[in-house]
């Protein structure tokens, strides 16, 4: 006789889900009785996983997310590696005479979502001064339980942050939306149909708010401070010539295991 691991991990693999089994074990485990079965089903039709169980494992952490808040990727995992690494194991005086292992570095999440990335980040370097920002209020509520919620700001990228920080941030980060407009309805349904168009829709191209992101870097970055956005790679060129028009110095990283590029640019030291 089936076990009932074996059963629910049946009906997620009927539906299309490719790792049935650590789904179902984590579905068992989250409940019991016409609880679990009642996820089971949700699951089924297509909700995130993450969003049935609150929360997602992202950079070795659990963090939590809501219904109809972007889902963090493990590709994004690329931006807190390399965060980490600017702000802790860059030397030199790239960013100031505070440089050499910034010993309180400022972090800005924008399009934070969850906060995950900002969390991952803070995790990693405790010293830091680490806030986010996000459009949707749905996503501010959700990244202000991962992160001091009087540092999530709610408003339009830039818009939404403390004058105080204008000129002083280390590090800008972004996992900003670049899926073209066309192309999200070829997206898996669990993402378009559950997660936010305004954190899927990147434009035309897909680095609408790339643009929108680098235009506004250098009145926010201190000097020699460093822009870290995802991309894919395709859209990496695109990216990297929107920094550049903003007067960033940019390369690309690429992930071959994440699966993940991102383009870290640089504002001039001055």
């Amino acid at each position: 006789m089936p076990s009932r691991l074996s059963e629910v991990a049946a009906r997620l693999r009927a539906a299309g889900c490719v790792f049935a089994e650590e789904e179902a074990a984590l579905l068992l485990a989250a409940a019991t009785g016409t609880e679990l079965e009642t996820l089971v089903t949700r699951r089924v039709s297509g909700l995130p996983l993450e969003h049935l169980l609150g929360w997602v494992d992202f950079a070795g952490g659990r963090y939590a997310v809501d219904p109809g808040v972007f889902v963090p990727r493990r590709r994004s995992e690329l931006l807190v590696a390399a965060v980490v690494h600017i702000v802790s194991v860059e030397s030199g005086a790239e960013i100031g005479p505070k440089r050499c292992g910034l010993s309180r570095p400022v972090v800005v999440e924008l399009c934070c979502g969850a906060g995950a990335i900002g969390a991952a980040i803070l995790e990693r370097v405790p010293a830091a001064e680490v806030w986010a920002a996000d459009l949707d209020p749905v996503a501010v509520a959700c990244a202000r339980r991962n992160l001091p919620p009087e540092r999530v700001c709610e408003g339009d990228l830039y818009d939404a942050l403390p004058v105080g920080l204008r000129g002083r941030v280390d590090v800008l980060v972004a996992n900003a939306p670049y899926v073209p407009t066309t192309a999200i309805a070829t997206m898996p349904p669990e993402a378009r149909d559950h997660e936010p168009r305004l954190s899927l829709d990147g434009g035309a191209d897909g680095v609408d708010l790339h643009r929108r992101v680098a235009d506004g870097a250098a009145d926010w970055l201190a000097p020699g401070g460093v822009l870290v956005i995802e991309t894919s790679r395709s859209q990496a060129l695109l990216t990297a010539a929107a920094c550049r028009c903003a007067g960033l110095d940019p390369r690309v990283e690429i992930d071959d295991d994440l699966e993940a590029t991102a383009v870290v640019a640089r504002l001039s030291p001055r």
